[in-house]
């Protein structure tokens, strides 16, 4: 069994179903590590009919991935999962920035895959830094050393799904829709419409009854 190497594919759409053509970077030496950054997002104040400031959940932050690895030109490392050499350390940093980076065609960077032995992570590229540590005399480029971040990237139906907020005893955050008005919206979320007001100020709106759709609201928690 061949040794698996550490890819990123890209795709086209935020489902991940359309590959890019000529989209899949093969590291030639896989990272002797990586990170993974955790976190959550808390709003301060986040109570109705209450006194005092407790900071509360709102939401999960995407997770950040970092990672480090090499590109070697000297001919003294195999390469890909082809046994290939790199032998262009330019040419293959122009590849990996054809991957991660921006896509004309959709206006927007690709959107990510990383996979490698059990980790699977949907992302964006966050930031792409690379380090040139050795040269041949004529300042030619023979190895390099690649620094990526990359942050999580989930669809808002799936992340709707994921948070599972279904009690009024959580803080909540709603994107408004056409035809959505700030009571009928507390409705849903409180099963009862008289805490519009509280939410409005919550939320520092000066004129609730005219949302625009694509607005962000949040609905805290009630205080007992």
């Amino acid at each position: 069994m061949g040794l698996e190497k550490l890819n990123i594919v890209a795709f086209k759409d935020e489902k991940f179903t359309q590959k890019v053509g000529g989209g899949v970077f093969s590291v030639q030496l896989n990272p002797e590590k990586y990170s993974l950054q955790f976190g959550a997002e808390l709003k301060e104040d986040t109570t109705l009919n209450t006194a005092g400031v407790t900071p509360k959940y709102v939401a999960q932050k995407p997770e950040d991935l970092a990672l480090e690895f090499y590109l070697d030109a000297t001919g003294a490392v195999t390469g890909t999962k082809s046994g290939t050499r790199v032998t262009d350390v330019n040419a293959e940093v122009d590849r990996l920035r054809t991957v991660v980076g921006y896509n004309g065609s959709i206006h927007s960077p690709n959107y990510l895959r990383v996979l490698w032995g059990k980790l699977s992570f949907d992302c964006v590229l966050l930031n792409l830094s690379i380090e040139y540590v050795l040269f041949t005399p004529r300042g030619v480029p023979l190895r390099a050393k690649v620094t990526i971040r990359l942050k999580q990237y989930v669809s808002p139906e799936k992340m709707e799904l994921e948070a599972g907020k279904n009690s009024p005893d959580l803080t909540h955050r709603r994107t408004v829709g056409a035809g959505d008005t700030l009571p009928l919206m507390c409705f849903h979320i409180y099963q009862d419409s008289k805490y519009y007001l509280e939410v409005a100020r919550f939320n520092g709106l000066n004129d609730f009854r005219n949302l625009e759709p694509g607005q962000q609201i949040f609905f805290p928690p009630l205080g007992d």
